[in-house]
C-alpha cells in the first residue's frame, strides 16, 4: 500500500487588530502641516464624537512618531473653540507636538435634561463616568478621554504613546489635573488655563457631581478633585503647571485656585501658578499664553532619555 502522504500543517491566519474607523470631515494647510476634524463612533459616549487634530510638519518624514498633546475644552465649548481661537497651531509647529482637541460631552444622545442648562449635560460632560441614570448611558467622558480616545489617536496618526501631555481650560483645566493625577504615568506633563480646582466645594462642580454622581456618593466627588487627588498623589515626578487671569470673574467663587496651591504645597508636589495682571477668563487670556504652554509640554515630551 503506497504510504499516505501527509500534509504540510497550514500557519494560524492572524489577523491585523483592525483601526477604529474616523471619518475625516475636514482638513486644511496650516503653518506647514494639517488642522484637520474627524468623526468617529464611541464605545462609551453611544454617539459620534468629534475631535479636531493638529499634525505639524515633523510628521511628514518616513516612521517619524511625535508627542501628542491632549487640550480639554470649558463649558458649551465644542473642539472648535481651541482650534480656531487659540492660535495653538504656530507653536505646535515649531515644536513639533501633534495636538488634539475632543469635544466636551456626549451630543444629541436624546437624554432626558441634557439641554435644559448651559453648565450641565450638553457641553457639560466634566470629564467623569456618570453613575447616575440617565447620564450614565452616554455621560462617560473620562473613560473616553482617558482609553478610547489615545486609542483612536494612536492608531490613526503618528503618535508616540510614551510621550503624551495633558491640557484644558476652565472645566477642561479641571479635567486635565483630573486625569493625571488619578493614571500616575499616563500623562508626562500636565498644565491648566484657569482650572475649576475644587469642584466639590464650588457651585459648578456641586451641580455637575450632584448630578452624574448622586449627593451621597461623597468618596465618588473626593476622586474626582484636583484639590483631593493631589494629596494622595504618588507617581512619577510632575509638575502642575497653571496660568490664573487676576481679573477672571469665576476665580473666587468657582475656580478656588489658592485651595490647589495650599493641598499642592501641603502633598509636595510641584506646582507653578502665574496669576497674569489684567486677564479674564476668555480666549484672549489663554491664546496669550498657549505659546508658554506648548512650550512647557514640548520640553517635557521632546526631551531625550
Amino acid at each position: 500500500m503506497a504510504e499516505e502522504q501527509q500534509k504540510p500543517q497550514e500557519e494560524p491566519q492572524v489577523e491585523e487588530e483592525e483601526k477604529p474607523r474616523i471619518i475625516e470631515m475636514s482638513s486644511f494647510r496650516c503653518f506647514g502641516g494639517y488642522q484637520q476634524v474627524y468623526k468617529h463612533t464611541s464605545h462609551y459616549t453611544k454617539c459620534l464624537m468629534t475631535f479636531s487634530i493638529y499634525i505639524p510638519p515633523q510628521a511628514q518624514k518616513e516612521g517619524v512618531r511625535l508627542p501628542v498633546l491632549y487640550y480639554l475644552s470649558g463649558l458649551t465649548c465644542t473642539h472648535e473653540n481651541v482650534t480656531t481661537k487659540s492660535g495653538f497651531q504656530r507653536y505646535a509647529s515649531d515644536a513639533g507636538l501633534i495636538i488634539v482637541c475632543p469635544d466636551t460631552s456626549p451630543r444629541e444622545c436624546k437624554v432626558e435634561g441634557e439641554d435644559t442648562t448651559w453648565d450641565f449635560g450638553t457641553g457639560a460632560g466634566f470629564y467623569v463616568d456618570a453613575t447616575m441614570e440617565p447620564w450614565k448611558t452616554n455621560y462617560n467622558m473620562y473613560s473616553y478621554i482617558t482609553e478610547e480616545l489615545p486609542a483612536v489617536i494612536n492608531s490613526n496618526f503618528p503618535t508616540n504613546m510614551e510621550r503624551t501631555g495633558i491640557t484644558g481650560h476652565s472645566m477642561g483645566g479641571h479635567g486635565a489635573l483630573i486625569c493625571a493625577l488619578k493614571n500616575p504615568g499616563l500623562y508626562q506633563s500636565v498644565s491648566a488655563f484657569s482650572p475649576i480646582c475644587n469642584p466639590s466645594r464650588t457651585p459648578w462642580g456641586e451641580k455637575a457631581f450632584d448630578g452624574y454622581f448622586g449627593d451621597r456618593d461623597l468618596k465618588r466627588w473626593m476622586d474626582h478633585d484636583a484639590c483631593e487627588l493631589v494629596q494622595k498623589y504618588n507617581g512619577p515626578p510632575i509638575v502642575l503647571f497653571i496660568d490664573q487671569g487676576k481679573m477672571d470673574a469665576f476665580m473666587e467663587k468657582q475656580l478656588k485656585p489658592h485651595r490647589l496651591v495650599d493641598a499642592a504645597q501641603k502633598a509636595c508636589v510641584p506646582i507653578i501658578m502665574r496669576y497674569q495682571e489684567g486677564y479674564d477668563h476668555s480666549y484672549y487670556f489663554v491664546s496669550s499664553f498657549i505659546g508658554d504652554h506648548i512650550q512647557h509640554h514640548a520640553k517635557i515630551l521632546n526631551a531625550e532619555d
